[in-house]
């Protein structure tokens, strides 16, 4: 199974996002998706998408998505939300829900900041694929990209362009 993971597209929706997405069986975006038109856009080429709203988000997005899902993916179960907390210092909520559903993965966004890392205390992988989208202080759009088989994950890697590379569809 080939996952591509991001988030904070900010509205943005091109040929940078839209061509991995249809190279891949599916898609986690973990919030901050910005427009109606971006959600529809991925709903239309994504084989599955999982998807959550982020702070930026209207209600005309947040009524369709849930502020947190977890997903189970081939023995993998990972919680997909927008704002975590800090690397090691996650809110309560977010340690409460890791622990009940006993995840994998933490997969979240807002931070526009690209991170991978493994958190020994809870014994998950953090994963945040950085920003998408055009707006914000990165200057990278990226995205991550993994398969996912028997529970294990293999070939994760980033998909990066730079922020002034805006490719219209």
């Amino acid at each position: 199974m080939e996952l591509l993971i991001l988030s904070d597209t900010h509205g943005t929706i091109d040929s940078f996002i839209l061509d991995r997405v249809k190279e891949v069986d599916y898609v986690l975006h973990a919030g901050d998706i910005g427009t109606i038109n971006v959600l529809d856009k991925l709903k239309d080429n994504a084989k599955i998408l999982k998807a959550v709203w982020g702070n930026i988000d209207n209600q005309e997005i947040r009524k369709g998505l849930n502020e947190y899902e977890i997903i189970e993916i081939d023995r993998y179960k990972a919680l997909l939300i927008h704002i975590a907390g800090g690397i090691n210092k996650y809110h309560e909520k977010i340690n409460n829900l890791i622990k009940c559903y006993n995840c994998n993965a933490l997969i979240c966004g807002h931070t526009h900041i690209l991170r991978v890392h493994y958190n020994k205390e809870l014994e998950i992988l953090h994963i945040n694929p950085g920003a998408a989208g055009l707006h914000g202080f990165h200057k990278k759009r990226t995205m991550l990209r993994l398969t996912l088989k028997k529970g294990k994950i293999s070939n994760l890697f980033v998909i990066e362009r730079d922020r002034a590379s805006k490719l219209i569809i």
